[in-house]
């Protein structure tokens, strides 16, 4: 039978591997720099291979020590949720949540998942429609938190991941660079609209609009039938589609980063907590 690892020595692993030191390990979960070194010690032992290497001043992560390290956070992840869920601070109640339409099938399902298993009696509401319409309904106090691409300083954020923007196409598209580029732009306002216009200016390179729509089916349907180039994330990539890039002459696109928002002035207390839940996550995630 295989032995069973130790999650409070699974906790110090992954404060040491984020810390780099043993040291500052200890200040995070309260223990002292022997304390966590004697830690390490037994967890190598249970695993049977070394899972540090010092590089100067720090503690650096082996390569079996960034296996063991994927496997800990989850591990620690389950853990918390499942306590969570059988303690008193198991959220209760109605939480409203926006997301874009580009990210609804990728970064809301792993949030939504943790937010369920945290808190599985709490009660969720997802509203999915474009990034500035999910702002303003925040703001009017129609939803309590949205994952939006816009910064907004009357809001309180975090990021949730960033984003490679790219020049996307069908696989069958034909580029002829002597020709005005043919792009498929979502109605304004519209970051990767403005953001896809800026770099063709600023490199003048001729473009034309091919096609138009309010709604981000109606440009994925555009970009499938050829009709032209748009500029989104990479998480609109599937295998019918490609990317163009400074090979045929069109000019890199900055990255974006998508945050979760909630409004600084809530008073809504199941907002808040949920809030805290999904950093803590993230935090843990690394």
């Amino acid at each position: 039978m295989l032995p069973t690892l130790d999650l409070e020595l699974l906790r110090s692993f992954v404060a040491a591997a984020d810390e780099g030191s043993f040291t500052s390990a200890g200040e995070r979960v309260g223990l002292t720099q022997s304390a966590v070194t004697q830690q390490m010690q037994r967890l190598e032992a249970q695993v049977g291979v070394a899972l540090f290497q010092r590089e100067g001043r720090t503690k650096q992560l082996t390569d079996h020590g960034r296996q063991l390290l994927r496997y800990a956070r989850e591990m620690l992840s389950l853990n918390d949720d499942a306590m969570r869920s059988l303690s008193d601070s198991a959220l209760v109640g109605s939480l409203r949540i926006g997301a874009p339409h580009d990210i609804a099938d990728t970064l809301l399902p792993p949030l939504l998942s943790h937010i369920a298993r945290s808190s599985p009696n709490l009660k969720l509401e997802i509203n999915v429609a474009r990034s500035p319409h999910l702002m303003e309904a925040l703001h009017r106090g129609e939803l309590d938190m949205t994952i939006s691409t816009r910064e907004d300083p009357r809001l309180h954020g975090i990021v949730l991941r960033t984003l490679p923007t790219l020049w996307i196409c069908a696989s069958q598209f034909v580029h002829v660079p002597q020709q005005p580029l043919p792009l498929v732009l979502i109605d304004e306002p519209s970051i990767f609209r403005r953001l896809a216009l800026e770099a063709l200016d600023a490199q003048r390179v001729p473009w034309r609009l091919a096609y138009s729509s309010s709604s981000l089916i109606g440009i994925k349907a555009a970009i499938r039938a050829g009709l032209g180039v748009t500029a989104r994330t990479l998480e609109m990539l599937t295998p019918d589609l490609r990317t163009l890039g400074p090979n045929e002459g069109l000019p890199p696109l900055p990255d974006v980063t998508y945050y979760l928002w909630i409004r600084k002035s809530t008073v809504n207390p199941l907002v808040r907590q949920a809030f805290d839940l999904i950093a803590s996550r993230l935090v843990a995630n690394g």
